[in-house]
């Protein structure tokens, strides 16, 4: 066992997997936990076979292909959840239907896939950075096994804490929930394109607070100015009236 091999993979891990389990969190609470941990134990599944499978030959996959593709379509699903969740805020509010509120039809029946798709891609796409920063440590050192084990455990850990501590995230309005959803998930996409196209981002990963910020202040501001416009074309109380009783006559 090679102590210094394996707290620095469960540091370096860290950073990666909080990442992941803030997608199958907010992907869990949004839409559906069963399709959500199935797509994370699923993306589980892949990145043991692909550490099983190719050792140290891991260190040769081209990440910026697969942030390119993964990222283009976290910003198609999370630009669609803060179209949703911004038109559905500017109508109802922000706290209208707590514990109440309909989910989408697609998360209501059946099995939710597009939920699990959006685990797996997050958990996949993270999962082979901590499989890289496992397979480069463990080789550099030859103690594969230790930098295994610490990543092992950020996931353990980290995973534990997000899974204690989101009923603190269920009591947010669910529409409310979407949008800023929406707005994480369009952060994430944005960022891993960017760098699967070779952008070089300020501070490197931090830029997803920045980008989060930006994201979020944008949707607060068109939640403003579509209920302005919402409230300026809306007919006036009396004429609605009117028009009320000349349909029931």
């Amino acid at each position: 066992m090679n102590a210094g091999v394996l707290i620095s993979a469960f540091l370096a891990a860290t950073i990666e997997v909080i990442e992941m389990v803030a997608i199958v969190v907010a992907v869990g609470v949004a839409r559906s936990w069963r399709a959500s941990l199935a797509g994370a134990a699923a993306g589980l599944v892949v990145l043991a076979v692909l550490i099983a499978a190719l050792g140290t030959a891991l260190r040769g996959v081209p990440l910026q292909p697969i942030r390119l593709v993964v990222g283009a379509l976290l910003l198609a699903f999370g630009s669609q959840w803060l179209r949703k969740g911004i038109l559905r805020v500017a109508r109802d509010g922000w706290a209208v239907g707590v514990g109440e509120e309909d989910v989408e039809e697609a998360a209501a029946r059946g099995f939710d896939w597009a939920g699990f798709v959006l685990s797996f891609k997050g958990v996949s796409l993270e999962g082979v950075e901590v499989a890289v920063i496992v397979v480069a440590l463990g080789a550099a050192a030859d103690a594969i096994g230790s930098a295994t084990l610490g990543a092992a455990a950020s996931v353990v850990v980290v995973g534990a804490v997000g899974l204690a501590t989101y009923r603190l995230v269920a009591r947010i309005p669910r529409r409310a929930l979407q949008l800023f959803v929406g707005a994480m998930l369009t952060t994430f996409g944005t960022f891993w394109a960017g760098e699967g196209l070779g952008v070089h981002w300020p501070a490197d990963e931090l830029a997803l607070v920045w980008l989060g910020i930006a994201y979020a202040a944008a949707a607060l501001a068109l939640v403003r100015v579509v209920s302005h416009w919402r409230r300026a074309i809306a007919p006036p109380p009396v004429a609605a009236d009117r028009v009320a009783a000349g349909a029931d006559a």
